[in-house]
């Protein structure tokens, strides 16, 4: 055993290399060479077994004493070495805070799920409920119960998608649903009257150019009680169109028309000018027809086991497509299904922008 004055070089030694380590091998190195197995200081204190018990009582605390301070003195390199590491990579990664900020929107709503948004946000402000029904019809929902007769145009398989049947197979036929109207029936039939809802969803039709594809969507909405008339329809589709358009002055023109479901019937318009180029609602002297809509037949009433000698209700359908294609400048309803991720950046909209009547449908 070495004499006790010995652990003072031995001491300043170590104490030296940690101080002078510049890393953390560096830092291991010196430990190892000290505090290892085979270390310096470790070899010392196997010798306190050979000792006296008067010198294993001088010794012991003096070895221990070294070991810790050797201890103490890498934990404190190691913590100077990782703050400094932290100093040079904030050094490196510095920014202005101050400099505004970039948003990049991970994805986009597109705009007929935003302009179907905001038409519920309108019509539940009405006080209108939302009903939903299947895309797949019987022949019963989508035509016979709306009065639309077997010689109609649009029950001929050029307007329609007809479901394959099985040869022999004498079940109803089924069909794409053409209209939301379907859901109009059902609600009818489970909830009776009155009653006032809409029917937002994805229809289909044979047709695809510039302003048709062979799907798109629509909202129907009807309201059926014992005194409601024309006048209530049309305080509807004016106070529709003014929260929609975002257009305080509103002017509707109702034609004279025919469905086969309502009687009367209209066409309604919307006041309108094109000067430049430009669509300007509620103003101009030209009319531009915006929905179909009418007195819910007395037939389709009684499809529904609702007496229309005592109930009448009005009804209406627009296009979903067509509204965002207006309010938004959209010149083409085929881009709507082109999956072009360009177009969706440029029309769509913030995950956040949820459409509310106080805070404003299109921010």
């Amino acid at each position: 055993m070495q004499d006790l004055q010995d652990l003072e070089p031995v001491r300043a030694k170590y104490l030296a290399q940690v101080a002078e380590a510049a890393d953390e091998p560096a830092i291991e190195a010196v430990r190892i060479a000290a505090l290892g197995k085979k270390g310096e200081v470790a070899l010392m204190m196997r010798g306190l077994g050979k000792m006296t018990p008067e010198e294993r009582q001088a010794a012991g605390p003096a070895l221990n004493a070294l070991k810790d301070e050797i201890n103490a003195a890498i934990a404190a390199r190691k913590a100077a070495l990782a703050e400094a590491a932290l100093e040079a990579r904030l050094a490196t990664e510095w920014q202005d805070i101050t400099l505004p900020a970039r948003p990049r929107a991970e994805g986009s709503i597109h705009p007929v799920s935003q302009v179907m948004e905001e038409v519920t946000a309108i019509f539940a402000d009405m006080g209108f409920a939302v009903e939903e029904g299947p895309q797949i019809e019987t022949d019963w929902y989508n035509f016979d119960a709306l009065n639309i007769r077997e010689e109609h145009p649009a029950r001929t398989e050029m307007d329609t998608f007809y479901m394959h049947r099985a040869e022999g197979d004498e079940r109803p036929p089924h069909v794409l649903r053409t209209h939301t109207s379907p859901v109009q029936i059902r609600g009818m039939t489970a909830r009776g009257a009155p009653c006032r809802f809409i029917c937002p969803g994805r229809v289909y039709r044979a047709d695809y150019d510039q302003t048709h594809t062979p799907m798109f969507h629509q909202v129907e909405g009807l309201a059926i009680d014992t005194d409601i008339s024309m006048a209530n329809l049309k305080w509807v589709l004016e106070e529709f169109c003014r929260a929609f358009f975002e257009v305080e002055g509103v002017e509707l023109r109702f034609r004279a028309s025919h469905f086969p479901f309502t009687e009367p019937s209209a066409e309604v318009d919307i006041r309108c000018s094109w000067e430049g180029g430009a669509l300007k609602l509620g103003e101009g002297d030209d009319w531009m027809e915006i929905l179909g809509s009418g007195m819910i037949h007395p037939q389709v009433l009684a499809n529904c086991n609702i007496d229309p000698e005592v109930y009448q209700g009005f009804a209406f359908g627009i296009g979903i497509d067509r509204l965002a294609m207006l309010k938004y400048g959209i010149p083409d309803l085929r881009a709507f299904f082109d999956s072009d991720l360009r177009w969706l950046r440029h029309y769509g909209f913030a995950a956040l922008d949820i459409p509310t009547l106080h805070a404003g449908l299109s921010r």
